[in-house]
């Protein structure tokens, strides 16, 4: 929106209606600041939505879901406006054999339950060994309770769900994955909880596997080498962003001359976004 302005254009912003207390807090606080004949706030849902994209806009910029990203680029190609498109996906993490395993689980967790998960480029699942799968989930119930204590549900450091419609997602894919549970797998509809949870043996054709988490769930798919990973990713949608978890140069160069992503981060997870040193 800044740089659009900058440019000199006129904006209309449409805050998503699912995070409610964010879109009420755009809708009051920008004509305070902004000229509204610079900058227009535009609340609704679905309905309003789409009578908004009939309008003719010189360019169109969605973050959000692939669903609607894909509504969102058919209503721009009836004027050929250009569109942008920031869409989540399901962000693979690949761990070898080869990393300080303590370090890497911490750094995982930590990108994975930002938010409980709710960010577009949390890790969404974990491609590595066997052995690599059992060190990480014996570290992972040690750091896990030094976050957020015996009682994750109590913790002041655990977000909820945004809204009802999400948790029941998210506990339908628990629902479905309740023999793959290693930790975690607690839910509560009345406080929208659901627990950091990690799957282990996960299947490839697992519901789990189908759609973008955007939540506390973190399923493990055992590989037995980087190829058979690099494999799997490429059989799928472009990620938004690949982590890469080797101390082996060799194993780095791999994923990044033969996976495409949106971006590659090496032996940390989030903090490729958060700006340059």
């Amino acid at each position: 929106m800044a740089g659009a302005i900058a440019a000199g254009n006129a904006v209309v912003v449409k805050p998503s209606e699912l995070a409610e207390a964010s879109a009420t807090f755009i809708a009051e606080t920008l004509p305070k600041y902004l000229d509204s004949d610079a900058v227009a706030v535009v609340e609704g849902g679905p309905e309003e939505t789409t009578e908004l994209l009939k309008n003719k806009f010189d360019y169109i910029f969605y973050t959000g879901g692939t669903n609607v990203g894909k509504i969102v680029y058919s209503a721009a190609t009836k004027n050929l406006t250009p569109v942008t498109l920031e869409l989540g996906g399901k962000s693979p993490t690949y761990i070898d054999n080869t990393v300080d395993i303590e370090v890497t689980t911490k750094r995982i967790l930590w990108g994975k339950f930002i938010n409980a998960g709710q960010t577009c480029i949390a890790p969404d699942y974990v491609l590595c060994s066997r052995e690599v799968q059992d060190k990480f989930v014996e570290y992972a119930k040690l750091i896990l309770k030094e976050w957020y204590g015996e009682d994750p549900q109590k913790s002041p450091d655990l977000c909820r769900i945004i809204n009802s419609r999400h948790y029941s997602r998210l506990q339908a894919l628990l629902n479905a994955s309740k023999d793959k549970v290693a930790i975690g797998g607690k839910s509560d509809p009345q406080d929208r909880y659901v627990s950091p949870t990690i799957l282990t043996n996960v299947s490839p054709d697992d519901k789990i596997m189908e759609d973008e988490i955007f939540g506390p769930i973190l399923p493990i798919v055992p590989v037995d080498n980087a190829y058979e990973a690099i494999k799997f990713i490429n059989a799928r949608e472009h990620p938004l962003v690949l982590y890469v978890f080797s101390e082996q140069k060799n194993i780095q160069k791999l994923f990044t001359e033969q996976t495409r992503s949106g971006s590659l981060c090496v032996n940390d997870t989030i903090m490729f976004y958060g700006g340059k040193e």
